[in-house]
């Protein structure tokens, strides 16, 4: 049977939230994983803090066309997902940068299945 254990980004400092600062790549570093045959189910929620919209960036696991994914999130209005259980195994980090620097925190957790 497999194990889930819930754990904070490795960016993160007791659970709490990831400001990005970072307006293009390389982004801010939400997580980075070390090598390993775990499997890492990821979970990330954004909020804006700004009057408005922001256009978030995720690089998860590179910095090409075929890793990158945007989120536009509404203006001061809660926690939008921004990654919906993504699955990556072993070795993986993943980063993101805002259209506007300084008013976007990213919360979360990854589940580690082994």
């Amino acid at each position: 049977m497999a194990t889930f254990t819930k754990i904070p980004f490795s960016a993160s400092t007791a659970g709490e939230p990831i400001l990005v600062a970072a307006t293009s790549t390389p982004g801010t570093t939400i997580n980075a994983q070390s090598a390993g045959t775990e499997i890492y189910e990821v979970w990330a929620w954004a909020a804006n803090q700004h009057t408005s919209a922001v256009t978030v960036t995720v690089e998860w696991g590179g910095t090409t066309a075929a890793f990158i994914f945007k989120v536009t999130i509404p203006a001061q209005e809660g926690l939008f997902s921004l990654i919906p259980g993504l699955s990556c195994i072993g070795a993986h980090s993943f980063k993101v940068f805002a259209g506007t620097t300084n008013v976007v925190n990213i919360w979360g957790f990854i589940n580690k299945i082994a």
